[in-house]
């Protein structure tokens, strides 16, 4: 099932974005939420329609984007965390909100919905994938030692 985006969706996608998701995810949750409408042909046109009179203010945002995975791409992030004894396994694991925190002190705001780390049990060096805008996405290296 397509669905038009009408708000932005964590881990989904932004608004004005066509996302094809299972037939219960659209109709049980985005559509009676008022997250989405069903892309149809005529809501296709009118999105169409909508986002090239928006194409000015994309450009912007792009720009703006760009900005930002030009100065997330030279940040070193470094995470500390606690390790059990005797090893490299973290005690817990990295949170969102430490990469989030960690790069707000190197001066990068992030917004946490758009951010994915994946599962991190260890120390060792990591990506992080944040989508910046619906064009642009990122991969950040990062590294988890022990603190």
């Amino acid at each position: 099932m397509e669905i038009i985006l009408k708000k932005d969706v964590a881990k989904l996608g932004f608004v004005n974005e066509i996302v094809k998701v299972k037939n219960g995810y659209g109709r049980n949750f985005l559509i009676p939420k008022g997250l989405g409408v069903l892309a149809t042909k005529s809501a296709k046109k009118v999105l169409a329609e909508n986002l090239k009179q928006q194409a000015k203010k994309e450009e912007n945002e792009i720009a703006h984007a760009n900005k930002i995975a030009d100065s997330l791409s030279k940040l070193e992030i470094i995470l500390k965390a606690k390790v059990i004894e005797g090893g490299n396994k973290l005690f817990g694991s990295i949170k969102t909100s430490q990469f989030i925190d960690a790069t707000a002190a190197l001066g990068v705001e992030i917004n946490d919905k758009f951010l994915k780390l994946p599962k991190i049990k260890e120390l060792g060096s990591y990506e992080a994938e944040v989508r910046l805008h619906r064009t642009k996405s990122i991969s950040i290296p990062f590294k988890v030692i022990a603190s």
